[in-house]
């Protein structure tokens, strides 16, 4: 039901005028050199964002300029050295409907007290006033303060109500609405294994970087989302692949003395698959030994990291565990995947960032004294043993994250004001006569 404006669409699926960005020093003329202009003025929660926007003309992408793909006299990197690479420009990042949305799921954090009047409210407001057909977990209506609630009971016999992990709602929800903190976001996207609709998360919980909309005005804010276009940022996921091998298998090798190699040979193995939009984390679980564990970067032995463990996180989930362990910060916008020590036993072993399309894969060292423990996005715990692997990439299905007013302002604002990014007092102003002395 929705559609992020790509590189791959034209103007007629979208009904926006996207021209690519093309770097204003690239040789020879033609509409390809041209700057993109935005011609049309788009509905934004920020009027004077969306105002801006559509009235300059945008002289840099946060992608980079679409590259030049001749080197020198003779070499190029595509058939066709007249051809131009375009680079997807993330102010085109734009949420468009193709048909009115009907469905809404609500994601309300459990068990906590303070959202229940939001929650109501809220619910009230899509089902008597928008006519949405609301989904709501099962378990959220289990609460006795929303069972008992007889005022509430008409708008509860509305609901469309589903269990995690029993039924699939994938191809039901236009998007989502989540009330709580971080974890609300981070629950909406291991709902959806495949495509996720778009998500508006609400800042209701403790810290709140990745829920920039306050509930104070939510009436006017979903209903712009309802009926206009949004800008929206797209959050990559990892698409983790853990496979176990047959404990059985595991026994027979042992009695046999064999040495366990790479685990390569997958044919009695259990194979599980997991969507992951902040981090994966592989750490030594309840033993007091050093976690050992090799990492492979596209079946290349790169290293192996000895200490608590390792983080492999996407660029949204840079500001979560990783940046608690010394990672940098990346933008969400930035195709990445960063790899993250926890407390190495080595004074050189710094973060790295790898490319986005790269393949990893984990596994315990054939030296190693205890098993590990996984765990993917705080959830999913479970124990890694010799012989099983962990297969990291890039998911083709990110999670679009409705923004307040544009990708780059609401993260500066959610490092500001959560993480208070660079806070100091300000040094104090030197005057002519103090620098004489």
């Amino acid at each position: 039901m929705y559609k992020p404006i790509g590189e791959m669409e034209t103007r007629e699926d979208v009904g926006v005028e996207a021209v690519p960005y093309c770097c204003s020093t690239c040789d020879g003329g033609g509409p390809s050199h041209n700057l993109a202009i935005r011609t049309r003025k788009t509905r934004s929660l920020s009027t004077s964002a969306a105002t801006s926007a559509s009235e300059y003309r945008r002289n840099q992408s946060l992608h980079g300029p679409s590259p030049v793909t001749t080197f020198g006299p003779k070499a190029c990197m595509l058939q066709n050295p007249h051809a131009v690479m375009h680079i997807q420009d993330p102010a085109s990042q734009k949420l468009t409907w193709n048909k009115p949305p009907k469905s809404v799921l609500v994601i309300k954090k459990i068990r906590d007290a303070s959202l229940l009047q939001p929650f109501k409210e809220l619910c009230v407001f899509l089902t008597e006033l928008k006519s949405m057909i609301v989904y709501v977990e099962s378990k959220v209506l289990e609460d006795p303060a929303i069972a008992a609630d007889e005022s509430f009971g008409a708008i509860i016999k509305k609901f469309c109500t589903f269990r995690e992990d029993l039924d699939d709602i994938s191809n039901l929800v236009d998007f989502i609405i989540c009330l709580g903190g971080d974890g609300t976001l981070l629950y909406a996207s291991s709902l959806f294994q495949e495509s996720v609709p778009p998500v508006m998360a609400f800042h209701l919980g403790s810290l709140g970087f990745l829920t920039p909309f306050n509930f104070d005005t939510y009436q006017s804010q979903v209903t712009q989302i309802i009926e206009g276009n949004a800008a929206i940022i797209l959050r990559s996921r990892l698409r983790v692949r853990v496979t176990k091998e047959s404990r059985e298998k595991k026994a027979r090798e042992e009695e046999k003395g064999l040495i366990m190699t790479n685990g390569d040979n997958e044919s009695s193995c259990k194979a599980m698959q997991y969507q992951v939009l902040n981090e994966v984390v592989v750490d030594r679980g309840p033993s007091s030994y050093l976690s050992n564990v090799d990492l492979f970067l596209d079946g290349h032995l790169i290293t192996t990291v000895q200490g608590d463990g390792v983080i492999v996180s996407t660029p949204t989930g840079s500001t979560a565990y990783a940046v608690a362990a010394g990672a940098s910060m990346i933008h969400p916008n930035v195709p990445a995947i960063m790899i993250t020590p926890i407390c190495p036993h080595s004074l050189s072993f710094r973060p790295i960032v790898v490319p986005a399309g790269v393949e990893l894969k984990i596994m315990l060292s054939r030296d190693a004294r205890n098993t590990a423990w996984v765990s993917f996005d705080g959830r999913k715990r479970q124990e890694i043993c010799h012989g099983d692997s962990i297969t990291i990439t890039t998911s083709c299905f990110p999670v679009p994250s409705i923004c307040f007013r544009d990708p780059v302002n609401d993260w500066f604002e959610s490092l500001a004001q959560c993480l208070h990014w660079n806070v100091r007092k300000k040094q104090n102003y030197l005057s002519s006569e103090e620098d004489e002395f």
